[in-house]
Order: structure tokens, then sequence, then C-alpha cells
């Protein structure tokens, strides 16, 4: 009989599809030396009954309690790590005034290492407390300060896919704050790239180096040509900003005659492991393209409310077979958890569908069809989010990682409303989606290794 590294039982919720939940009550979870899901024996296996006579009582045998459950690690495709710092203020201001009066400054002071590794400290901790495994992080132009954010990832357990930010268009980018040249973005870019590929070898759960332009218009036509040669060459993921607001997808048409979409295709920077975060204004030839070249949407829901001037069509886009995830967006978005982005997913879609201009009669309010559940916006934050990475995760599925939330609904300073023993599961998986807490969120799990436990 093989041996497993952890075995874990208890009823788990993860994804079949978008729609579809998957619910594995009681069934057993073998984890090998490599934090892989190996083996998943359900009840009415005749191996179940075997495999608890033998782990039963050993150390690395796990059984969840009553009222306990797994999910998945949440991946979250758009974090700006050192917004952290700011979270929860200016959300009132318009986004080139935000970024100019607050962002752009707050940045700057990570060429002081000591502020930055306490502030990427904090901002991982604080994800993985909050259920997120896997994130996508823009750092800052700072090369040093950038792979300080990789490694910090690496030592927590967190799988981390960090970017050192270019912005080396003068025209666009404060004297404070950008690149020194153009030459020289692209040359620290690529010492970065090889610098995270380095510390990966010996990560567990592993790091990646994504090229970032910061949005097209922090950079020059240099930048990006040289960038997507970059992310060629190395094969790496992609991040950027794309069609996100009123002014700068109207800055990108200006200057291209083009939507962010076509202008970033052109520069080699949608591929197979692209995210583009937002993407609030595509149009369906964009939303084709995307599909076409396997670009992913972060969808960023919260953030999307306070800068995004309209609310994405994500049902639509995700039905042209776009892939789409999920991202908290710091600190556009106020908050570091992906249950509140899930819940503001929902939300945003059935305000789109129904409309909110009540003098308009009804059947001309909205815009059909594009509500999505909360089935939906889960897959988004698990599921989705791995198969916009191009990476085993996000499902508790044999050949995936082992990165789960395990989830006490009985808590008692945040207990959820389930009163009956043999409600059904569906119903207790709707609750857990809309009222967890952090303090529900009582051990974390990535790549078979304990990351965080709440006391």
């Amino acid at each position: 009989m093989t041996e497993y590294t952890e075995v874990f039982l208890g009823t788990a919720f993860s994804s079949n599809s978008p729609r579809e939940l998957n619910i594995l009550e009681k069934h057993i979870f073998c984890i090998n030396k490599d934090g892989m899901i190996e083996k998943i024996v359900s009840p009415e296996e005749t191996e179940y009954q075997h495999l608890l006579d033998v782990y039963s009582g050993k150390e690395n045998f796990h059984r969840l309690a009553e009222g306990q459950y797994f999910l998945p690690g949440f991946v979250d495709l758009h974090v700006h790590a050192p917004q952290w710092a700011q979270s929860g203020t200016a959300l009132d201001i318009p986004l080139y005034d935000w970024l100019n009066t607050y962002t752009f400054p707050l940045e700057s002071r990570f060429s002081d290492l000591s502020f930055a590794e306490n502030v990427y400290q904090d901002v991982v901790n604080t994800l993985l407390a909050n259920g997120t495994t896997t994130a996508l992080y823009f750092a800052t132009v700072h090369k040093e300060a950038s792979l300080l954010l990789a490694e910090i990832c690496a030592k927590k357990g967190q799988r981390g896919l960090v970017g050192k930010v270019v912005m080396d268009n003068p025209e666009q980018n404060p004297d404070y704050y950008r690149d020194a040249d153009t030459q020289t973005a692209l040359a620290d870019t690529e010492e970065f790239i090889l610098a995270v590929k380095e510390l990966a070898k010996s990560t567990k759960q592993g790091v990646y180096p994504v090229v970032t332009p910061r949005f097209i218009p922090s950079c020059t036509d240099d930048a990006l040509k040289g960038l997507g040669e970059l992310a060629a060459k190395y094969d790496t993921h992609v991040q950027s900003h794309c069609s996100e607001s009123d002014w700068e997808h109207g800055y990108v048409q200006d200057r291209f005659e083009k939507n962010d979409a076509f202008a970033l295709h052109d520069f080699g920077l949608l591929r197979e492991k692209s995210v583009m975060a937002h993407c609030n204004f595509l149009n369906d030839d964009d939303a084709d393209l995307f599909a076409e070249t396997g670009t992913a949407v972060s969808h960023c829901p919260i953030s999307n409310a306070y800068f995004a001037n309209s609310v994405i069509p994500i049902a639509h886009l995700h039905e042209k077979g776009v892939e789409i995830g999920l991202g908290c967006d710091l600190s556009g978005g106020f908050s570091p958890s992906l249950f509140d982005n899930a819940r503001q997913a929902v939300m945003s879609s059935r305000m789109l569908e129904d409309g909110v201009d009540t003098n308009l009669p009804a059947e001309q309010r909205g815009v059909p069809a594009s509500r999505i559940t909360i089935n939906e916006a889960f897959y988004f934050a698990t599921a989705g989010g791995g198969e916009s990475l191009s990476l085993p995760i996000g499902r508790l599925a044999e050949n995936y990682a082992w990165d789960v939330q395990i989830i006490d609904t009985k808590l008692a300073s945040a207990k959820l409303p389930i009163f009956n023993a043999d409600e059904d599961l569906h119903d207790v998986f709707q609750k857990v989606m809309y009222l967890v807490r952090p303090e529900n969120i009582r051990e974390v799990w990535v790549q078979g290794e304990k990351v965080h436990e709440r006391k």
C-alpha cells in the first residue's frame, strides 16, 4: 500500500464546472510528499475503511470536527502588495487623482527595504489568513524590493507570482517614481526574472516571475515591445491593467487608435499565461482575442465599484470562452478577502442585469443574462483562477495541489446559522460563501504544508 505524507478526512466543497458544485461528503484525501492530492476515496469504496484503520491515531491523520469543511485555497489574480499600506483610504476620488495623490507617493517609498519588508510581511500574512493560497502580485518599480516580496512568499509558504512593475514613460509618470529609462527597466526586469526563477528551485509551492507593464499609459512603446520579448524568452506569466476606466480606455484609443487588447497583443503581451485586470470596457472583438490567445480576465468587483466607471459583463465574457478569475485589487478594493469579492461579484452582476435607473421601464433598465450565481463566483475564486494561471490549483481533485482552507462554522464568536445536523450541504455551502469571516478560517494549507492556524 502507498504511504501518504498527510491524510485528511472531512467534507469538502469544490467546483466541477462554473455552475456545478462538487460536494465530497466525508471523503479521505491522500497527500503525497510533493503536496499533491494523490488519491481521493469516498466512503463507498472498499479502500476507505482500510485507510482509516492504517492512519487513524497517527500524527499525519487529520479528521475535521463537526461543522468544519474544506474549501480550496483562493487564487487572487490581482493584488498591489505595496498598496496594503493605504487600504481603506481615498476611495472617493477619480482614478487618475488617486494614483498621483496617494498611490505613487506610497509606492515610491519601497526603495526603503525596511519599509518594504514590514508591509510585505503583513500583506502576505493577511492574505493567507483570509484563505488566499496563491496571489498574483504587482510590486513596485524597485527590483530589490520586488525580489524581497518573492522571498517572503517563499518563506511563508504562499504561492506567489510577483511582478517588478515597469513605468518608464516620462510623460505619464512622476519624476520621483518611475524607471530611470527604458533600458534600465528592461534590464532590471530580466535580472528579476532570473533571480525569481533561481529562488523557485528551492520553493516547494512555487514562486514565479511575472512580466508587469503597469498599464499602457505608464510605458513607452519600446518598453512594451521589450517586455513582450522577455515574456516569450523566459515563458513567464504576464499581467497588466486593461480597459479599466473611461480615462485609461480613452487614453489608449487616442494613442494607438485601437483598444487595449489589440495594442497589448501587438506587443506580444497577450498569451496563454497572461492575466489582465479589470477589462470593463472589452468589446466582443477584444473578448474573442482574449479567448483566442488564452488571456484571462481578473475580475475585481469591489475595486470596479470605485474606479471602473462601469459594471463588467462578466457572464457575457465567460460565455464567449474567456478565462475568468477573481482579484481583490488592494487597494483600489478595500478588502483582502476573496469571500468579500465573490459576494460583490454576485451583487454587481445582479445590478447589471436588473439595471439601476428607475426612470426607465423594467424591460429597458438592465442588461439581460448578466447575473452570476455564488457557485460561479466560487469557481472564479478557485478553479477559474487556477486555469487562468495554467497551474494545477483551485480544485480538490486528484493531481491538484493540496491548497485548502478549513472552515469552522461553529466558532462561538462567528457561528454560522446552521441549526440542523442534516441541513442540505448545498445550503451549508451558500452560508459559508456569504457569511464566513476571517476568524472562521481555522487552518490554511499550501502544497501540503500548514501555513496558517488561528488559535
